[in-house]
């Protein structure tokens, strides 16, 4: 089938969770994750930026490396306009294991605590986990994230198409370009 007519198809089947979606319901997340393979380098292809992200211009990427616990050491990274690399270092849990793809994550710590988690909802992930679609609850924010630091036109388009099926407007991402920052 031609990649056309799978992008035609998927658009079909998911424009009754789009209308749904629109309609005030949270967005949808996967049914299962293999942490062991989402695990590693991802990179930002397009975001609704947090507060973090803000003063980030390029190279936005994501590392996850699962702890001894079962929590999920994250440290994300960019570049600012001087080309210094910005970084944080999080935790990220899976508070309910009935749902996997519900995560929560924070970038506050006090001594072993981590505070004021968000939520770091999995929405879509490529079947060989070369790309992820990541969320909230309240469509505040939203990453998409690929394995490589950029993704062909069609595959952007098939994704494009499952963000906006879960109640996003595309037109609230920003495209980020990939660069490698100064240490």
């Amino acid at each position: 089938m031609p990649r056309i007519a799978r992008v035609g198809l998927l658009v079909a089947v998911l424009g009754g969770t789009m209308a749904a979606a629109v309609a005030g319901s949270e967005p949808t997340v996967v049914e299962e994750v293999d942490l062991e393979r989402y695990m590693g380098q991802w990179y930002a292809i397009a975001h609704i930026p947090t507060t973090f992200e803000r003063r980030c211009v390029t190279g936005t990427a994501a590392h996850y490396r699962l702890l001894d616990d079962g929590r999920i050491e994250v440290t994300n990274t960019c570049c600012k306009a001087d080309g210094e690399l910005q970084r944080a270092q999080g935790r990220a849990w899976i508070p309910d294991p009935g749902q996997p793809g519900k995560l929560k994550v924070s970038f506050v710590r006090f001594l072993w605590w981590w505070l004021f988690p968000g939520d770091y909802w999995i929405l879509a992930l490529g079947p060989d986990y070369s790309y992820a679609v990541v969320g909230h609850p309240e469509r505040t924010f939203g990453w998409i994230l690929s394995r490589t630091p950029t993704v062909s036109p069609e595959l952007l388009s098939e994704i494009v198409c499952l963000v906006e099926a879960q109640g996003y407007a595309w037109s609230d991402f920003a495209l980020i370009s990939p660069a490698d920052c100064l240490e």
